[in-house]
């Protein structure tokens, strides 16, 4: 825009491209999901009826220079019916933009549901519902507990990252130097050791989703740990830490939730089955942070359609703000 790059922020809330199934019918092995990245994943955006029926009157988009190889002109990179709608979008002409990340994601809002709506259906649960608790719980720990809060010598973080799902190596990922900068910073002005002796006294939780026992699959889950919907938080155990959780940090959470009447659960995978994990060993490793892993229970983790509980969002931020707000003296209490 007047020869400078501007970063604009899009979108489009309505559904705008379909990535159908195949009808079973024309599946030659009807019990059996195979899916080819390449072929079966590219979206539909319009018939070329609808398009052609469409076009304005000037055309296809094309650049300016002719056939000049322009470095920023990405009308030959997309289709013309996807420039036009991000544009209109964005507040400018297809040939205006030089470059661009899109993702797609279910537009079928979030329901409540349940004969006593205690359940809720949607997509990006894992690990949305992490990120809002967490932020919520850091705010409540502010306005709920003022007085305390301008005596405050420790500082309160709910730090979100991205990427998560495909390994957290981006920078804005877990992996990436971007939290100890940050920390560094915070801790700068003391001795030159202030960031190694904070590093020391601090304290994190993992917020990731957890599993709720399925009750139509009893035997994926260990017999004396099968979390339940409204149980409360579930902390989550692996000895080969896959998740970040000691005897330690368990028992300074523990004594937390004692102290603000929040309810906990465990979970641990079976001997026998694989165990998923999250950031919480990625940061606890890197920095030194004493670490637990904790999540609200949910069904069907990474479908379209997630399933979690609806008490289970007020119980987490009772759980995160109490923590903000107790975890300085329970570490004091610490021998």
């Amino acid at each position: 825009q007047d020869r400078e790059l501007v970063q604009k922020l899009v979108n489009i809330a309505r559904p705008v491209l379909f990535i159908p199934n195949l009808a079973i019918h024309f599946c030659t092995e009807r019990n059996k999901f195979e899916c080819n990245n390449e072929l079966m994943l590219r979206p539909i955006i319009a018939s070329f009826v609808a398009d052609g029926l469409n076009k304005s009157e000037e055309g296809e988009n094309h650049s300016s220079e002719g056939d000049v190889n322009d470095a920023s002109d990405i009308q030959h990179d997309h289709h013309s019916v996807l420039l036009n709608l991000i544009a209109k979008e964005a507040g400018c002409t297809p040939q205006d933009i030089v470059d661009m990340d899109l993702y797609l994601y279910d537009h079928q809002p979030a329901t409540i549901g349940g004969v006593y709506d205690e359940f809720i259906s949607s997509q990006r649960l894992d690990n949305l519902v992490g990120t809002f608790t967490a932020i919520r719980g850091l705010i409540d720990s502010v306005t709920e507990g003022i007085t305390e809060f301008k005596n405050e010598e420790n500082i309160r973080i709910a730090s979100c990252y991205d990427n998560e799902e495909c390994g957290s190596e981006s920078a804005q990922g877990a992996k990436s130097h971007f939290t100890e900068w940050v920390l560094r910073r915070l801790a700068a002005g003391g001795s030159q050791t202030a960031f190694e002796e904070a590093i020391a006294k601090s304290f994190m939780i993992s917020a990731d989703q957890a599993h709720t026992a399925h009750p139509n699959y009893r035997d994926k889950h260990e017999d004396n740990h099968r979390p339940k919907f409204h149980g409360g938080v579930i902390v989550k155990v692996n000895m080969n830490q896959r998740y970040a959780t000691t005897g330690r940090t368990h028992a300074v959470l523990k004594q937390i939730a004692h102290l603000a009447s929040c309810p906990l659960q465990k979970i641990v995978v079976r001997n026998d089955m694989p165990c998923g994990t999250t950031v919480g060993p990625l940061l606890s490793s890197n920095l030194g942070l004493q670490t637990v892993d904790v999540g609200c229970g949910m069904l069907a983790m990474h479908s379209i359609r997630e399933l979690t509980c609806t008490s289970s969002i007020f119980q987490a931020i009772a759980l995160y703000s109490a923590f903000f707000k107790h975890l300085p003296a329970v570490l004091q209490s610490l021998k």
